[in-house]
């Protein structure tokens, strides 16, 4: 059934705009009047249209008007994790309560809100409508659907328990989504106050100390060391302070560039596990998204080479990817889980052992869950501490940059007083 993006206005005038699925352009109208909206413009949505072609129109409308243009790319801004979680589930509940899974999908197109994730949901099921999978047709939206969420979609629907998935790949989603909010939460206190006081001080060294140092060149005498180096310090950033507009931006590129490089990234992910705080809880992270993926995905009857090779891909750090990618090789020839794992010094031990029971006792899923719950707990206890930690460290160096410029302003007119009197 085609997908057809509508304008109209209500009863009370006011204009609206939305996509819905109907036969034809006669078929919305009735459709639209029955909702209380009256037709004024409809097109066919491009659910089906390449990417390529979708970014050369926003450029060629770019140029004609910038303002159709930004909505054009709002519009293709289509989803986050969260709605996806949130769809997943309410799927998983029109399943369960024995809809029809082309109702079900019909059911999500109309409760959508945001137009481009509207037509997503759309054009999945108007695939599903013509016969393709569920999984296959989710395929179609990579950017939307990850590799992870339509394999085990397909495991669902070989085993003819989709909805059961559909419920673990909601509980999936929303874990994922609560342990990044944990990683943001920490992060973002630091980052504003460094952001705050980089500020501040960049207008004392301009503006202020020059003004108030300007009394001590008459003088004639010796100044302190520190005042000397606030002197120097507010001297080169008053008279260079356009070089940052050069050397931020190309630190900026050439560590992105160095990032990308195969060398680069190793280097750099080896260099956070071994950071003494930072390490660790890095490792935690990772280890926290390795057993659930892994869990959640064998639940669903994924296979287990086909489940290590996406939970890789989802790691985030090339060292314990290597890890992984050994596991493959070992796994395939005869060997478990947990040895390679051992191995490669990577994994707690109190991880692997719990895999190799899990293994012994064909409760490996359990084990997992168990393993990511403990660690998430674990995390999630040490980023409250690193955050709480943080905010005193962070007053003090902002307060210590103060001290220091006055300091080294009140030291030598404290002198002078003393040469006066």
């Amino acid at each position: 059934m085609p997908v057809f993006s509508y304008k109209g206005f209500d009863t009370k005038g006011k204009a609206v705009s939305g996509v819905k699925d109907a036969d034809n352009v006669r078929a919305l109208k009735t459709v639209l009047k029955r909702d209380g909206v009256l037709l004024t413009e409809a097109r066919e949505a491009a659910a089906r249209v390449k990417a390529a072609g979708e970014v050369a129109a926003i450029g060629l409308v770019a140029m004609v008007r910038p303002g159709a243009a930004m909505r054009m790319w709002r519009e293709r801004q289509t989803a986050d994790r969260m709605q996806v979680a949130i769809i997943t589930r309410q799927l998983g509940v029109l399943l369960k309560a024995g809809v029809p899974l082309a109702e079900g999908l019909g059911a999500l197109v109309d409760q959508v809100e945001k137009p481009g994730f509207k037509r997503v949901i759309a054009d999945v099921k108007t695939q599903v409508n013509e016969g393709s999978s569920l999984g296959d047709a989710m395929a179609r939206h990579p950017k939307i659907f990850e590799d992870l969420y339509v394999n085990m979609i397909r495991a669902g629907e070989a085993s003819g328990n989709l909805d059961a998935v559909l419920f673990r790949l909601a509980e999936f989603l929303e874990a994922q989504n609560r342990l990044r909010g944990k990683i943001i939460s920490a992060l973002f206190y630091p980052i504003v106050m460094t952001i705050i006081g980089a500020v501040i001080m960049g207008i004392l060294m301009v503006s202020v100390v020059p003004k108030v140092t300007a009394i001590f060149a008459d003088t004639g005498k010796a100044l302190p060391w520190n005042t000397e180096l606030l002197i120097s310090i507010s001297h080169i950033t008053g008279t260079y302070w356009w070089t940052l507009g050069i050397i931020i931006p190309g630190f900026v590129i050439g560590y992105r560039r160095f990032k990308s490089s195969p060398r680069g990234r190793a280097f750099l992910d080896r260099f956070i596990l071994k950071l003494p705080i930072i390490g660790p809880l890095a490792r935690q992270i990772a280890i926290t998204r390795f057993a659930k993926t892994l869990a959640t995905m064998l639940s669903s009857g994924v296979p287990l080479l086909r489940a290590l090779e996406i939970v890789k891909a989802i790691l985030g750090n090339t060292v314990l990817m290597k890890v992984i990618e050994d596991a493959k090789e070992s796994i395939k020839e005869g060997e478990s889980i947990a040895a390679p794992l051992k191995r490669s010094g990577e994994f707690p031990p109190i991880v692997t052992h719990m895999i190799a029971v899990g293994e012994r006792s064909g409760q490996l899923e359990q084990m997992l869950e168990n393993v990511a719950s403990a660690y998430d707990q674990e995390v999630d206890l040490k980023m409250g501490r690193l955050t709480t930690l943080l905010e005193p460290v962070m007053i003090l160096l902002m307060g210590g940059s103060v001290a220091f410029v006055v300091f080294s302003i009140l030291s030598p007119i404290m002198e002078m007083n003393e040469f006066v009197s």
